[in-house]
């Protein structure tokens, strides 16, 4: 499928609401082709434009589907997926969190002839010739530890340069980071500019501390802010995950509060969470993940719920957003 980007803006237009695609590289749970397949023609069915994926998600499984989809579009919609991390095909893939996931070892690899592949190959896998967003993956010390430092200097000298030739030669519209730490997000804003960042899990209703740093400086420098993880991995939806692990009792309890005062108000949990990051000037988007039609169809519903201007003003009342926290109109 051709994308031609020759008469398009640098930056797309990201739509509220995307898709995040680690679900369909069967993250936690396997779904079939068919369920993916499913999911995507809901959400495209739904006037879902924006999806979001990554070779890591499922060891290339999650773009091979998205391809797969994509196949059958007349109209390309907005793509993002990462660069960081190369895949050993056909080797034992370990533990990643993703099930009957494609027999691929997923490695770190930030230098730019591997980031050069690494592109290669998804476009390959997602049957495009480019794609709207590249996003340099998992880069940081939350994910590297003692090897951050030079996991850094190599992505600062292979990665983004080579982000920024593929940008040049129009394989791509825009370039950044798709990370969970606001860390790294400013420690590579200080060395160079980005068009965009997939912060996940980092900008929620649980959690609001980007407000006293990375927004700010998103906003002043006009570097789009995609909000990955709006449910928090899940546990502002229902599910047993946060940061995707086991949920802490502070955090129980503190969605349990928010609960409560969502029903006072007759406010669905989740539509709360999606609708509260994008009042921030800075965010352009969220995308959360769907593993079925049925979580699409809901999210979609979710976005449109009406939720009073009372409800914002409990939830900062009770403490449990920011008294500085911008919230929808």
């Amino acid at each position: 499928m051709n994308q031609d980007f020759t008469n398009e803006p640098l930056f797309p237009a990201l739509p509220p609401l995307g898709m995040g695609c680690a679900a369909l590289g069967n993250l936690y749970a396997p779904i079939s082709d068919a369920e993916a397949q499913s999911a995507l023609a809901a959400a495209a069915a739904d006037g879902v434009t924006f999806f979001d994926t990554a070779p890591y998600y499922g060891h290339g499984l999650s773009e091979s589907r998205l391809g797969a989809f994509l196949a059958g579009l007349q109209d390309t919609p907005i793509l993002s997926t990462k660069v960081g991390r190369s895949l050993a095909q056909g080797e034992a893939p370990g533990d990643t969190g993703f099930v009957d996931a494609a027999q691929a070892r997923p490695y770190f690899d930030y230098a730019g002839p591997a980031v050069t592949r690494q592109v290669a190959e998804s476009l390959g896998r997602l049957g495009v010739e480019a794609v709207d967003l590249l996003l340099v993956h998992d880069l940081g010390a939350l994910t590297h530890g003692p090897d951050h430092a030079r996991q850094f200097r190599i992505a600062m000298a292979g990665a983004f340069p080579a982000l920024s030739d593929m940008k040049a030669r129009k394989v791509t519209r825009a370039i950044g980071l798709g990370v969970n730490e606001v860390a790294i997000c400013l420690e590579v804003l200080a060395e160079i500019d980005l068009d965009v960042i997939l912060l996940a899990g980092r900008y929620t209703l649980l959690e609001q501390a980007p407000l006293d740093d990375l927004l700010p400086v998103c906003e002043q420098r006009g570097v789009k802010v995609i909000v990955g993880g709006p449910f928090n991995s899940g546990v502002l939806a229902g599910n047993p995950h946060y940061d995707y692990g086991a949920v802490p009792p502070a955090i129980a309890a503190r969605v349990q509060a928010l609960a409560a005062i969502c029903a006072r108000h007759a406010v669905p949990l989740a539509a709360a969470a999606l609708q509260f990051p994008l009042a921030h000037p800075a965010v352009a988007s969220v995308i959360p993940g769907a593993r079925s039609a049925a979580e699409i169809t809901a999210n979609i519903a979710h976005m449109a719920h009406p939720i009073p201007a009372e409800f914002w003003a409990e939830l900062k009342e009770a403490g449990l957003i920011r008294a500085d926290a911008p919230v929808p109109a």
